[in-house]
């Protein structure tokens, strides 16, 4: 079965894309798609203790409905109390109908949690198209319990899409439903 925001994509945000006359699209290949969604979450002090590692391990599991890889340091840095292959943060990669899963429950049932929400910033496009936001709290994915966690923590999540410029990548995530704040909008 189709994630319901592949279906909407497929049927839905092709059509208004074609449809503006800035892009100039000539057929539905030319249309940006998402082509991946990665969780980013660095450990700071966790790096030591294994408990506290396996639980964010396990948070960002029930998160993204897949498992994550743990990133290891590359070298020593005695400033940061840091070992080569030492555990440094945890990272995960979505695809497909997981992406399309997690975005939906990103959309509709977590930013909408979050307190004081005013919308996402406009310029956290990179240039390239993709766009990155900051979360401050694994509190607002109704798959976390209060209960069950050590610490607050927050993570990054990247939104990989194949559009050339800002502005594709601004109208293909409106289409989405990603609620940005209503400012006046330059990609110039």
């Amino acid at each position: 079965m189709k994630p319901r925001l592949k279906k909407c994509y497929m049927e839905e945000i092709i059509p208004k894309l074609m449809q503006m006359t800035e892009f100039h699209y000539k057929n539905k290949q030319q249309v940006p798609y998402i082509q991946k969604i990665v969780i980013n979450r660095g450990l700071g002090d966790a790096s030591q203790n294994d408990q506290i590692l396996k639980s964010y391990l396990q948070e960002l599991n029930f998160i993204a409905g897949q498992k994550g890889v743990i990133t290891r340091s590359k070298k020593s840095i005695a400033g940061f109390k840091l070992r080569q292959k030492m555990p440094v943060g945890i990272s995960i990669t979505l695809r497909s109908n997981y992406m399309y899963g997690f975005l939906d429950r990103l959309i509709n049932l977590a930013l909408p949690r979050i307190r004081d929400f005013r919308g996402l910033k406009i310029k956290s496009f990179d240039g390239n198209g993709n766009y990155t936001l900051g979360l401050e709290e694994q509190l607002m994915f109704p798959e976390i319990s209060y209960d069950k966690i050590h610490q607050i923590r927050g993570m990054d999540i990247s939104i990989i899409t194949t559009a050339k410029t800002d502005k594709e990548s601004f109208y293909l995530l409106k289409f989405f439903g990603f609620p940005f704040q209503k400012t006046n909008i330059n990609f110039d």
